[in-house]
């Protein structure tokens, strides 16, 4: 029981960071582009580490165990597969206007001369969280899982996603506040998507954990580690490179994969 009350902790954490950009939003004066471009290269390095070296092969050892080995390695290699197809998938359907990981500066948040509220950048900030809340959604279940099997595992996953959520929290403020002058509704609707997560966790906690013998946890772990790297490669490489100099955004990769295989090698 303890382990799942961690793994609930993790994931709450890592969605509860939304609410830690839009507060960003609202005290910062500008954007620190080194800073943002360092980090979301370091979350995309950690979870691409923890994804190909650690995840994947734990799904592969799950799956081979309850199937065999040529069954078992081919069945993690299509849900490895199958785990960036879904998350290709819900990314298609997000219109690029509302897409959480279109990357938004602090400088943004200035308000307008004359202040006249615009329905449509409501619009587009509701959709931004919506958005935000379907992206967080799998990400939360992947966190909750992960921790389950391995809590230093969850807790690298949840330190890469809680970093990676922070300008999605911005992204969610930016246009909301700019729409309605009110800080609160872009809090409260940042601070919301974020808690898709924890209901991920809650979803993987009562539908698939009483289901979650060798195989499925197998097909899970693959899928997790799917959609890490796509995350990664779709979503946080190209964040960081949007603010990049001299390679700040590689360092920061590189630095995430050495943190997190230094990480395992000690709690190994």
């Amino acid at each position: 029981m303890n382990d799942v009350l961690l793994a609930f902790l993790f994931t709450l954490f890592a969605g509860l960071a939304t609410g830690v950009g839009s507060l960003l939003a609202f005290f910062a004066k500008t954007t620190n582009t080194k800073f943002l471009s360092f980090s979301l290269g370091l979350s995309a390095g950690v979870m691409i580490y923890v994804s190909m070296v650690e995840i994947f092969f734990k799904a592969k050892d799950s799956l081979t165990v309850a199937l065999g080995p040529d069954e078992g390695y081919w069945l993690t290699v299509v849900s490895f597969f199958a785990g960036m197809l879904l998350i290709g998938l819900i990314d298609k359907f997000i219109p690029k206007s509302s897409n959480p990981h279109e990357v938004k500066k602090v400088e943004d948040m200035e308000k307008p001369r004359g202040h006249i509220k615009d329905p449509d950048l409501m619009k587009m900030g509701v959709f931004t969280a919506i958005a935000l809340a379907i992206h967080n959604f799998p990400e939360g279940i992947a966190t909750f899982i992960s921790t389950l099997q391995d809590p230093s595992i969850g807790f690298a996953i949840a330190i890469a996603v809680a970093i990676h959520n922070i300008p999605e929290g911005i992204a969610v403020s930016v246009p909301i506040y700019y729409a309605t002058g009110n800080k609160k509704k872009a809090f409260k609707l940042s601070f919301l998507s974020g808690l898709a997560e924890p209901i991920g966790a809650v979803v993987a906690f009562l539908i698939l954990m009483p289901f979650l013998t060798d195989t499925m946890f197998g097909i899970i772990f693959a899928m997790v580690a799917g959609i890490m790297v796509f995350i990664s490669i779709d979503e946080l490489i190209p964040a960081a490179k949007k603010y990049d100099e001299t390679h700040l955004s590689i360092y920061g990769v590189m630095t995430g994969m050495a943190i997190m295989a230094l990480s395992l090698l000690l709690l190994n």
